[in-house]
């Protein structure tokens, strides 16, 4: 499954979502995200991108977790304020907590998880942590995390129909796949927009 169309697939964002000019980040974002979930139905598609566009303040670029040195150390690292919480996620070392600060599309978090995301994909990410924010990377994870459910243990196959459009309201149970309600709203209406786009660049 792919674009038959891409024009008629940017013409509908520029209406819309991602109007009335596109930037050259925000279609390379999107192609990063199509060519990722290349296979998938239109419902998939649309909520990865959804989610891809919320997450990143519309940029469609993969973003850095806000925050610094000591936030990150105290948030994540075995020296911080939850040294059980880190040591269980596999930041075993001072100095792994801003090493393994969120990154991408999704935000990437804890060694373990940048482990899993190097063998799903096939980069070293534990070495080259920064490498999650290239956008085909960004987006591997983002498609290998929502399709396998390895975010929340909740995937796409839980929530959207496999064969025809989603509904609003599936887009709506979706994010659990991502982080339970917060901004499910939104992200629902978003991602009607988006399905509406690959729908008219013929996704299949």
């Amino acid at each position: 499954m792919s674009l038959a169309d891409p024009k008629a697939f940017f013409d509908l964002l520029r209406t819309g979502l991602l109007g009335p000019v596109l930037t050259a980040e925000e279609v390379k974002g999107c192609n990063a995200v199509l060519e990722a979930m290349e296979g998938l139905p239109i419902s998939y598609v649309a909520y990865a991108l959804a989610t891809a566009y919320h997450e990143t303040a519309s940029t469609m670029q993969p973003i850095r977790e806000y925050g610094g040195t000591i936030y990150f150390t105290r948030m994540y690292d075995v020296t911080g304020a939850r040294p059980q919480l880190a040591l269980a996620n596999g930041n075993t070392c001072a100095g792994d907590g801003p090493k393994y600060c969120g990154r991408g599309y999704v935000q990437l978090t804890w060694k373990n998880n940048y482990d899993r995301a190097s063998k799903e994909c096939g980069v070293d990410l534990v070495a080259y942590p920064d490498k999650a924010m290239n956008p085909d990377i960004a987006a591997k994870i983002m498609r290998s995390g929502m399709e396998h459910g390895w975010f929340t243990g909740k995937s796409f196959k839980d929530y959207l129909p496999i064969q025809g459009k989603a509904t609003r309201q599936q887009f709506l149970f979706a994010r659990y796949i991502i982080n339970g309600r917060d901004k499910a709203d939104k992200i629902a209406d978003h991602a009607i927009e988006f399905q509406r786009a690959l729908d008219a660049g013929g996704w299949e």
